[in-house]
Formats: C-alpha cells, sequence, structure tokens
C-alpha cells in the first residue's frame, strides 16, 4: 500500500535559515548527536508531524550518507519529545514572564522543547542541558535568542530541583510516619490468644533452664 505521506517523504528535508551549520557541516560537528537531533526536530516540526522521526532519519542515510541507526537513540528522542510537545509547551509557559507564547520563534522553541524534555525526563545535570541549549541557540535560533533560552531554562530548572526536592521530602516523612505508628490493636479474643502464646513460651523457656 502507498505511504499516504509520500509526498512529504519525497519532499526536500526542511532546514533552519540562517543556521551556523548546515546538514553537511553537523555530520562533522563535534556536537553531532544534538545537532542532528536538532535537525531532525525540525524536519518533523516542519512536516506538521506528519512525518515519523524514522523517516527523516532514513532519508538523511540515503541523501547525505549518514549512517543514523533508524531505532536508536536519537530517533526514539526525537519521537517523545514530539510526543510530549503539548506537555512541555505547557511547564514553559508559567516562566515567559510578559511575553507571548505566540512571539517565541520556531527554533527556539523548538531548543526550549528540547531542553525541558531533558530536565524533565533525563538524568543529564542541569548545566549541561542549559550549556547545550544555548550553543544550539546560537547556531540555529535568532540573535540573541540564546540569552532569552538561558534565562527560561534556569528558571525551570530552579524550580523543578525545588519540586524533586519537596517531593522526596515529603516521601521521607510519609515513610518516618508509617514506621512510628503503634503496633495494631487486637480484638480481645485474638489479644487473649496471643497473650497466651506469649506466656506459654516464657514457660516453656523457664522450664528448660
Amino acid at each position: 500500500m502507498k505511504n499516504d505521506n509520500q509526498h512529504l517523504i519525497d519532499a526536500p528535508i526542511p532546514q533552519p535559515e540562517n543556521a551556523c551549520q548546515t546538514l553537511d557541516e553537523v555530520i562533522q560537528s563535534r556536537r553531532k548527536f544534538r545537532s542532528l537531533l536538532f535537525h531532525i526536530l525540525y524536519a518533523v516540526d516542519a512536516f506538521d508531524y506528519d512525518v515519523s522521526p524514522r523517516e527523516v532519519a532514513e532519508k538523511l542515510n540515503s541523501e547525505y550518507e549518514t549512517d543514523i541507526p533508524l531505532d536508536g537513540d536519537l530517533t526514539r528522542q526525537v519521537a517523545a519529545i514530539a510526543e510530549k510537545r503539548h506537555e512541555l509547551d505547557q511547564t514553559l509557559v508559567p516562566f515567559l514572564e510578559n511575553w507571548r507564547f505566540e512571539r517565541i520563534g520556531k527554533c527556539t522553541l523548538l531548543v526550549l522543547r528540547y531542553a525541558i524534555w531533558e530536565i524533565l525526563y533525563t538524568k543529564t545535570p542541569h548545566n549541561i542541558i542549559i550549556n547545550e541549549a544555548i550553543e544550539l541557540a546560537k547556531c540555529f535560533s535568532e540573535r540573541d535568542a540564546y540569552k532569552f533560552v538561558n534565562g527560561i531554562l534556569d528558571k525551570i530548572s530552579i524550580n523543578h530541583k525545588q519540586q524533586t526536592t519537596d517531593a522526596e521530602a515529603a516521601l521521607l516523612q510519609s515513610t518516618t510516619e508509617n514506621s512510628a505508628q503503634p503496633a495494631p490493636i487486637l480484638e480481645p479474643e485474638l489479644q487473649k490468644e496471643s497473650d497466651e502464646i506469649v506466656t506459654e513460651t516464657q514457660e516453656n523457656s523457664s522450664t528448660e533452664e
């Protein structure tokens, strides 16, 4: 059966305008993984999420002689970011402060989604996530957008760490309270039976001595 998205797959891979690196240059870059991930994320977004990361990666492999694993970490991460994009946007909005969501440039939004996803769902240190997001913003986003990215992610990072700390404290308190609970009170008949067993055990121990 013919793929309904064949016309999209046959189209050229969309690339960010004014990017500091073309796809050819990215392939040789030391930041290859993140840059390639961003290119694939950008292409999937440009196709309005009608084309999968796997299909974009397959096209890149055929046109640019890359060797991107079609079911590897890169395509899985793009798929996860794409799937949770609305949730990521909801996380972002409260931190905009006097800035409308609609004003955020496409590349800047994708950089933020990528970084917020890493903050929420990976164990990568936040300072590394933010630094890498700044570099992506410098390369792909509007001029000086990296400052905006830095400020937003710094606030989200602080908030997330605080929420994590509060959750861990609440769990510790709950565990402590549960362990300090007194022994359950038995029904009278069960309590009597329990007392008799204890008394019998003590008597047997005395006899053996």
